[in-house]
């Protein structure tokens, strides 16, 4: 059940095969389940207002180094600031992650959603033993098998971020049957950022009839940023901007969020 990814053109493309190269070498490390169940990624996004998904993120293809971030400490700060969950970046090369960063923002007792690209089901099953709540399903990857990869990570108990950049994609994503979508403003394959296509989709997503949970990703930089979507979607993804802000993130996330609910 691996997807055809050498159909996957640019930057996404390239990332994807070299991910699963590096997991066909060494096969994912798949350990026990932690005792206590995650919380659920899904009900934190779908509390009232405006939820914040706060990214550990070190580098990544379009920005460069970002920050020398202490997972530990980021987690701790992302949560007294309000974020609701946090992505943790896993992708060693090139977003400078690894999987023990998930394990030790485990302390802030948040909803985690395991950032990486998922070629192969055994990394679904990984992050579950590594304590994630959720995983990320980017269908420009998974193309036709969005839908069996969405299956694999509800047998293993996991909430499913599944990511879209098209209205393609999007229709393939609601085929699937995927409860939460993020709608990527990015173009994996470009890198290009606009930010006309969140609401552009989630519009469409809504006109479609999709009750699910509507996520709006990448170029979000402030509350002027976040109050053009406030209204369209349930919760926003911010990483670059909030990882490289140099200073008290807690207070970063508050000044982020400050107008993000009525």
């Amino acid at each position: 059940m691996i997807p055809q990814l050498e159909e996957v053109p640019g930057v996404l493309g390239r990332i994807a095969r070299q991910r699963l190269r590096q997991v066909l070498a060494s096969r994912p490390t798949i350990g026990p389940r932690p005792e206590a169940a995650p919380p659920s990624f899904e009900r934190a996004l779908r509390k009232p207002g405006l939820s914040l998904i706060a990214e550990i993120k070190r580098k990544s293809p379009s920005a460069g180094r970002i920050a020398d971030l202490d997972p530990r400490a980021t987690a701790e700060a992302y949560a007294r600031g309000g974020a609701r969950a946090i992505s943790v970046l896993t992708e060693p090369e090139y977003f400078g992650g690894r999987n023990q960063d998930l394990v030790a923002a485990r302390v802030a007792g948040l909803p985690l959603l395991r950032k990486d690209f998922v070629v192969h089901p055994d990394q679904i099953w990984e992050a579950r033993g590594l304590g994630a709540s959720a995983v990320l399903l980017i269908v420009g990857i998974l193309g036709p098998l969005t839908g069996a990869y969405l299956r694999e990570a509800q047998k293993a108990g996991l909430d499913a971020l599944v990511e879209v950049h098209n209205e393609v994609e999007l229709a393939l994503a609601l085929e699937a049957g995927a409860r939460i979508i993020g709608i990527n403003n990015r173009d994996l394959k470009t890198l290009e950022v606009d930010l006309t296509t969140a609401p552009r989709l989630a519009r469409w997503a809504r006109a479609l009839g999709f009750e699910g949970v509507l996520v709006a990703e990448s170029g979000y930089t402030s509350p002027e940023d976040l109050a053009t979507i406030r209204d369209l979607v349930d919760a926003v993804l911010v990483g670059t901007s909030l990882a490289g802000h140099g200073g008290d993130l807690a207070q970063a996330v508050r000044m982020l969020m400050q107008t993000a609910t009525p």
